[in-house]
């Protein structure tokens, strides 16, 4: 497990179109993920252990989000075939077995996470109904084997911010971390530096 932080993608950014597959043949598209409100998209994966630590705070977001106007999506951008433990097969199971009720998507050619430039999983993007990027960094500051309780204090704080029509000032958001994102073999991003 290589512990990778969030590249920060600069506030402000657009939200970048994508149309990908769920595990179901469906296909989802960004324009119609967004709400009133706006739209969270997450990185994540099925075996990182970062996510399996908060993924009952990413169930309840995804219960209490549409609530909220805000709509929300999961996005696995990881090698599948180096790390079959994320395939889409896996990933319907996991968002039965941890029940997810937002859509949870493959990025295949992990040409969405280039174009968010992610870094790890998880990693947590809050857009405006306009598709501007409003938040990043992390869900709080709970990690494994930490005593710390995972509340989502970072990403909610940001999230009453956006509803109330505030600035979530930036030198609150602090980067995620996680497990770097699992490139194919030649595929791995420059923004962040050598491969590890």
């Amino acid at each position: 497990m290589v512990r990778t932080v969030s590249t920060m993608l600069p506030l402000g950014s657009t939200l970048p179109s994508f149309s990908l597959p769920d595990g179901q043949g469906n296909t989802w598209h960004s324009q119609a993920l967004v709400q009133s409100k706006g739209l969270l998209v997450v990185f994540m994966c099925n075996h990182c252990p970062f996510v399996k630590h908060i993924a009952p705070e990413l169930a309840r977001l995804g219960r209490e989000l549409p609530q909220l106007e805000v709509g929300m999506v999961g996005i696995n951008s990881n090698d599948v075939q180096a790390y079959p433990q994320d395939g889409p097969e896996a990933m319907l199971k996991e968002a039965v077995e941890q029940s997810y009720t937002f859509p949870y998507l493959y990025d295949e050619d992990q040409e969405l996470a280039k174009k968010f430039r992610a870094a790890c999983t998880p990693d947590f993007y809050l857009f405006t109904q306009t598709g501007n990027l409003f938040y990043r960094g992390q869900l709080d500051d709970s990690r494994p084997g930490s005593q710390v309780p995972v509340n989502g204090h970072d990403l909610r704080s940001a999230l009453e911010a956006l509803l109330s029509g505030k600035i979530f000032p930036e030198e609150l958001q602090r980067p995620s971390l996680g497990c770097n994102i699992k490139w194919k073999l030649g595929n791995h991003p420059s923004y962040f530096g050598d491969p590890k």
